[in-house]
């Protein structure tokens, strides 16, 4: 109960300074994070929360899901398909380069052995623009970009979940390692395109039937409880949920635009609850002891994974394209590492490989250096965009009017 009026209590404050968040450097997330921190063990100790605690995989997977499924529901596949190429090259050769690079520093750095540092890099590579809201949610940002970091982000925590799967089984042994197999990885993958593709048509042909049908004030609740059958339908047949998650969103707002109109502000307000709390619930796990178990070379490749590795990788990755110089290097600075992170170290450090717990603690110092770095600078950076246009400066923005494939929330 604790726990409880500890979330009210920050809910609250994040509130009330939400208006002064918006125009600063202030962030409701770090808010959350620092509040977490805060009542831990390691401060004042009102929570007692550790990383094996069941509070802090269930979190960190109900936000994830949360988030990936009303992001889904922004999608739009026309859109998609007309403006793929950039966020295909993050994808197909950013994401890879940025893996290969944090799997060398994290060997040599941190002296992790060449399975373990691959995981590390698998782990850390999915980008979060929800701790960047202020680039991927303001109109003053190009659309070109918006729709970069969104797509990248929206995709790539499917495509990194295999690869860590995998790589927990290979790090091993495991009492799961059987289970984790190639081929096993790919049925729960499959299997999560298909429930999040399959569900919410059944749903919508329910909806069509001349004796059923929502009235208004409960059709927001349609979405809901689809979202809610399908993430109970994935735990309980090891479906991938997140997949699952996106895939529905996205094919739930491809067929019935009124179901997506009328979730939509329910769904975000869910989504900020989910991740809000997820967050508290990290912010207690960062406490002094864990911060002083990570060696010098361990802050080294932190600092290197958010200034270097992340925006090398990126630049490369769009070399040859129409992008802006100045919006290149606002895509290769936002890649925040986030809820997808979160869940995934979560998969390492209980997955009982020989270095879990040292591999658990760099993913963990690096995802609270990211939302402290990232979530502090997109608001200056996104208001740099709105002075240029004020002042008249070109910058080759010639699909600012262009419309967002996805959108995601203020926070």
């Amino acid at each position: 109960m604790v726990l409880v009026v500890v979330f009210g209590v920050a809910l609250l404050v994040a509130v009330l300074l939400s208006g002064l968040a918006a125009r600063t450097v202030l962030s409701t997330s770090f808010l959350f994070l620092v509040g977490g921190a805060l009542v831990s063990d390691g401060f004042l100790g009102l929570i007692h929360i550790t990383p094996d605690s069941e509070i802090v995989s269930v979190t960190a997977d109900l936000a994830l899901f949360a988030v990936l499924f009303t992001d889904g529901m922004h999608v739009s596949l026309p859109k998609l398909r007309a403006n793929w190429r950039n966020p295909a090259r993050a994808l197909g050769l950013g994401m890879p380069l940025a893996f290969v690079f944090m799997a060398l520093i994290t060997h040599y750095l941190v002296g992790l052995d060449w399975t373990t540092s691959f995981l590390v890099g698998a782990v850390l590579a999915p980008t979060d623009p929800v701790f960047a809201s202020a680039i991927v949610g303001r109109a003053e940002v190009p659309a070109k970009l918006r729709q970069l970091l969104n797509v990248e982000s929206g995709v790539n925590d499917g495509l990194a979940l295999p690869v860590v799967l995998m790589l927990i089984a290979a790090a091993g042994p495991t009492a799961d390692s059987a289970e984790a197999s190639a081929g096993l990885i790919a049925v729960e993958l499959l299997l999560g395109l298909v429930f999040g593709v399959v569900l919410p048509l059944l749903v919508n042909g329910l909806v069509r039937f001349r004796l059923l049908g929502a009235e208004p004030k409960l059709q927001p609740l349609l979405p809901l409880a689809t979202g809610i059958i399908l993430y109970a339908a994935c735990h309980l047949t090891h479906a991938n949920p997140y997949l699952a998650a996106f895939s529905a969103g996205a094919v739930l707002a491809h067929v019935s635009r009124e179901a997506k109109e009328s979730f939509e502000p329910l769904g975000e307000a869910l989504a900020e609850l989910a991740k809000f709390a997820a967050l508290l619930v990290f912010g207690a796990l960062l406490t002094p002891e864990l911060f002083g178990d990570l060696s010098f070379g361990g802050y080294v490749a932190v600092v290197l994974a958010i200034v270097l590795i992340r925006p090398a990788s990126l630049l490369i990755s769009l070399l040859g394209t129409t992008i802006s110089r100045k919006e290149k290097l606002v895509a290769a600075w936002f890649g925040p590492k986030g809820f997808a992170s979160v869940v995934y170290g979560l998969l390492v450090l209980q997955s009982g490989i020989p270095q879990a717990e040292e591999a658990f603690t760099l993913v963990a110092v690096c995802i609270a250096f990211s939302i402290i770095a990232h979530s502090s600078t997109d608001v200056p950076i996104a208001r740099a965009f709105d002075v240029d246009e004020l002042a008249g400066i070109p910058d080759g923005r010639s699909s600012q009017s262009e419309p967002l494939a996805v959108t995601t929330k203020q926070s």
